[in-house]
């Protein structure tokens, strides 16, 4: 998707029709579009969503009032005012037109009245005419960017820090799964398994009272794991809500002085809380690991006894020790003669006698044998003492961390109660709401375990109930057809799940490998970004040879979106550019970013300035000037094709006046109003293509 001109119409600021901006592309692909706060850059990122989804950022205030108020109060009454975005874009070397329209009219009492939005699209034909499309323009849209992840390449990044701290119930991985292509398998499968269904019923009519009792079995037992898989996912959805609200419960607690000293060394002790119970975890883990590996040891120091004194009566019987080679008393019957000198003559009582100590050295390679298997059972009772102490250790340090546990637990609920009796009334009921959300949440985990071992049990019954129906006798052809027919679209569903995880296990790791090459080259901290199998992304540090969370500060915050939404971008159009026909042709992007730099210090921002331009195809940065000027400035230059200023009209009269030279000119960004209305206006800058 490539990104030709804006323009608006009486869009909140902006009165009348506004000069088109032009966005940059190739070599040079980044516009810069400076203003003050207030000036108008928020509304400018907003017409792009409205236009394409009529949706809103969260920092856009009243968006139901979108019609510039001067426009209205300068109509007449009944006169409609008409207001407007229009956006024209490529895509696939397709030319497409886009403008949502809504209207305001004022009554003879002065009251406004809004209208619902309108979209309409226009499609370059190769005549160079423009046509209506034959699709809807909301389906042609979201086939070329689809709208729940439109959040990926227009946000506002004085938020972005609050990008995955406060939208933990987003569909991230859901919004992935559909710029990957995945939901295209997701629908396939689905599909696949209502004709399996049908397939099934046509079998069950045509089939014998014992096939169609198999196979009556076989649907209920789908259907039941179908209702099961929506009860997990109820259960996930209200832990995740519950979970935030705990979380927001948490942060009024911080805010009430005196108690939030209290509510912080909760919040510390339910830290390490919860690492310690992992690091019980996977101390058990360990413990069960050294179980199934090493536990056998202890059954053969009786054994490895019983060896050595089989081996010693062998020895003392003389029946291992022969001291002679075959081929050495080969080589003296061939010769006919002994060591002695004496002749071994075939068939006489002394060639016999030389003859018989063949047998004796025949068991030469026996003797060898058990002089290897002494010397590996004489470790047996070293291996046998060592496992035991591992064994006390590992259980030594369990049961130290299950007493480290109860003392935490300990403090945490003498935490709760200094809450719950804090003579402060709001502090009480916060931790009243917190420990309930807590007594709720686990009992929702207790019914989510429930259900998975429901799901599981149905998996088995229905494992061995496919085994029996595939095993039962079909004397009919159609039968036999019915039956073969389901099994090959059970063996699709089945290939079809397996590419989908695949895809998805390969895609988060090299996503996840993206987001820390970005995270690195920005961050000046040693901490690596982790990205958990449902796309939660998280930091840790691993300086102590251990990994552990870490509690990320706002620019971090910020760096870790920037990064995975970079990371989102640069991924998916390696992805798309080999996997064509697995999904969206997303191999070209546009961001427009507003106030990226946000709350950076002066390394941060310098890093992050030199990354984003090389995040998307095409870069729309809003900023202001103070957030412009300095290394923002240095490292952007050589990478601007296009540049926009919005002046500020100020209704005041004794309004302070602000510029910002550009291309060695003074832009207005402040200037008083000629009309008493409060306005912005779109002022080009030299053209730089």
């Amino acid at each position: 998707m490539k990104l030709n001109y804006l323009q608006l119409c009486n869009f909140r600021q902006f009165y009348g029709k506004t000069p088109q901006i032009k966005f940059a592309s190739g070599d040079r692909n980044t516009t810069v579009i400076y203003g003050n706060n207030g000036a108008g850059k928020t509304s400018i990122l907003n017409a792009f969503t409205w236009v394409l989804y009529e949706k809103f950022t969260a920092a856009f205030a009243a968006p139901e009032l979108l019609i510039n108020q001067r426009a209205i109060i300068e109509a007449k009454p009944e006169q409609g005012v008409e207001c407007w975005v229009e956006l024209q874009f490529e895509r696939d070397r397709q030319l497409y037109q886009l403008k949502r329209k809504c209207y305001a009219n004022k009554d003879s009492q002065h009251q406004v009245q809004y209208s619902q939005t309108n979209l309409f699209m226009l499609v370059a034909g190769d005549d160079g005419r423009w046509y209506p499309p034959l699709e809807p323009p909301e389906d042609i849209i979201n086939r070329i960017l689809p709208a729940s992840l439109h959040q990926y390449f227009f946000f506002d990044g004085e938020r972005i820090d609050g990008f995955f701290r406060h939208n933990h119930d987003s569909s991230i991985a859901e919004d992935t799964k559909e710029l990957l292509g995945v939901k295209i398998l997701d629908r396939a499968i689905d599909h696949l398994k209502k004709a399996r269904r049908t397939l099934q019923e046509e079998l069950e009519e045509l089939g014998d009272a014992q096939t169609k009792q198999l196979l009556r079995k076989q649907i209920n037992l789908e259907q039941e794991r179908e209702a099961i898989n929506q009860r997990i996912a109820q259960i996930i959805t209200q832990v995740t809500q519950l979970e935030q609200k705990k979380a927001n419960f948490s942060r009024q607690l911080l805010a009430i002085s005196g108690a939030d000293e209290i509510q912080k060394q909760k919040i510390k002790l339910l830290k390490q809380h919860k690492s310690l119970k992992q690091e019980i975890i996977q101390r058990k883990n360990q413990l069960k690991q050294l179980l199934s590996r090493d536990s056998y040891l202890v059954f053969l120091p009786a054994i490895s006894d019983n060896f050595r004194e089989l081996l010693q009566t062998l020895r003392d019987r003389h029946q291992l020790s022969s001291g002679l080679k075959q081929e050495f008393i080969q080589q003296l019957l061939a010769q006919q003669r002994c060591l002695c000198g004496a002749a071994l003559n075939p068939e006489t009582k002394t060639y016999n006698q030389v003859k018989s100590w063949l047998k004796k050295a025949e068991i030469k390679h026996i003797e060898e044998s058990a002089i290897r298997l002494e010397s590996q059972v004489s470790n047996i009772k070293v291996e046998s003492d060592n496992f035991w102490h591992q064994l006390d250790q590992q259980q030594e340090e369990i049961k130290h961390q299950y007493l480290e546990l109860n003392r935490i637990e300990t403090e945490i609920e003498q935490a709760n109660r200094q809450l719950k009796n804090y003579p402060h009334r709001n502090t009480q009921q916060l931790q009243q709401n917190i420990e309930a959300i807590e007594d709720e949440l686990k009992n929702l985990i207790l019914k989510q375990g429930e259900n998975q071992q429901q799901k599981s049990d149905r998996s088995t019954q229905l494992d061995k109930l496919s085994q029996t129906i595939a095993r039962h006798q079909l004397t009919e052809n159609k039968q036999k057809l019915a039956q073969k027919r389901i099994q090959v679209a059970q063996d699709a569903i089945d290939r079809l799940n397996e590419v989908r995880i695949r895809l998805e296990q390969q895609f988060r790791l090299t996503l996840e490998q993206k987001v820390q090459e970005i995270f690195s080259f920005i961050s000046f901290t040693p901490y690596v970004p982790k990205l958990s199998s449902d796309y939660r992304l998280t930091l840790v540090e691993n300086t102590s040879g251990v990994e552990a969370p870490v509690a990320a500060s706002t620019g971090e915050n910020q760096i870790l979106s920037l990064s995975f939404i970079g990371g989102i971008i640069d991924r998916v159009r390696q992805w798309s550019q080999r996997n064509t026909l697995m999904g969206y042709d997303s191999s070209t992007f546009p961001i427009v970013m507003d106030s990226p730099f946000g709350s950076l210090d002066q390394i941060y921002r310098r890093q992050v300035a030199k990354a984003i331009p090389q995040l998307a195809n095409q870069l729309v940065i809003l900023v202001t000037k103070t957030q412009w000027q300095g290394e923002v400035e240095t490292e952007t230059k050589p990478l601007i094709g296009r540049e926009y200023v919005l002046t500020y009209h100020s209704p005041k009269t004794d309004c302070e006046l602000d510029s910002i030279e550009l291309s060695q000119q003074n832009y207005f960004l402040v200037k008083p109003s000629l009309n008493n209305f409060e306005y912005s206006a779109i002022v080009p800058v030299q053209d730089k293509c």
